[in-house]
């Protein structure tokens, strides 16, 4: 089968089409005909190196770990899956490729009103953002500052927000201002003078900071919260020398969740943007475009 493969760490030029073996399910089990794989900012990460204390990676790798498509083979003791399921979740063996190992157990149907790219954008970005949501303790009525609100993480991040009846402040790009409102936050444009202008819009204080950017905001989140207190990163790595919660792990993968989530992509309650979609044979491309960071919503490879 064709894969992307990386032989070694470093920008994506290490990044090259390969034939491998098709993986073959063990129990519990299913190997997924892959149609759509999100690509994730963690995913440059692993390639570059610089997540290898966190997700020891051995090469040669297949990069990705989100799939959308559809149950090719079935292991021993699965009993909720055929052959011919649509579904979306989470690969273990590396999701750049025309075929992915997955668990059952962590693996969502997928509802007939929801397209392959959009499927792929869910599992990674609702699983994230509900263990930060989460981590941070978001209540009803209290103010969430979260940075990257554009992006595929802050997208669910904002709604999920919303949905729990946290007032939402959202740090975008001028592009993407009117986005981030539509979302139900009020958009800030991040950079010069943030800590006065998030008091400007909220002078009783923000409550809670969630940074998916990484761009350098951890000391004025740090300033509006008055401490490190309720303040988590999954993007900045001076988390720990400023004393911030970084939430590298462990993913929850549950396939319940994203189930109802799906549905409500599918319904259109829950908003999912894709921002562009490369054929895998570009993955070196897309994670170019990912690495730069700055996208409205999630980066797909499309898998013929």
């Amino acid at each position: 089968m064709k894969a992307i493969v990386f032989d070694t760490f470093g920008g994506t030029e290490v990044l090259h089409e390969a034939e491998i073996a098709i993986p073959q399910p063990g129990p519990g089990q299913v190997r997924v005909r892959v149609r759509a794989v999100g690509v994730n900012p963690v995913d440059g990460k692993i390639r570059s190196g610089v997540m290898e204390a966190i997700f020891p990676t051995t090469l040669p790798a297949v990069p990705g770990g989100e799939i959308a498509g559809v149950v090719d083979a079935v292991g021993e003791d699965v009993d909720h899956l055929k052959v011919g399921d649509e579904v979306l979740g989470w690969s273990d063996t590396g999701s750049y490729a025309q075929y992915a190992l997955a668990p059952a157990n962590v693996l969502a149907p997928k509802p007939a009103g929801l397209d392959w790219p959009h499927a792929a954008a869910l599992p990674v970005a609702s699983d994230g953002a509900e263990r930060v949501l989460d981590l941070l303790d978001v209540k009803d009525g209290e103010t969430l500052l979260i940075h990257g609100a554009s992006g595929a993480l802050g997208t669910i991040a904002v709604q999920l927000a919303v949905a729990r009846g946290a007032r939402v402040i959202g740090t975008a790009g001028p592009a993407n201002q009117d986005y981030v409102t539509s979302l139900g936050a009020t958009a800030l444009v991040y950079g010069d003078n943030l800590v006065e202008r998030v008091r400007g819009i909220a002078p009783a204080g923000v409550d809670a900071v969630f940074d998916a950017a990484g761009k350098g905001a951890l000391e004025d989140s740090i300033t509006l919260r008055g401490g490190t207190d309720r303040i988590v990163t999954t993007a900045d790595f001076r988390a720990r020398e400023l004393g911030i919660v970084f939430a590298e792990g462990p993913q929850r993968r549950s396939a319940a969740r994203l189930a109802e989530l799906a549905q409500q992509a599918a319904d259109g309650t829950l908003v999912t943007t894709i921002s562009a979609t490369y054929p895998l044979a570009e993955a070196a491309t897309a994670q170019q475009a990912s690495d730069a960071g700055h996208n409205r919503g999630k980066i797909v490879l499309t898998v013929d």
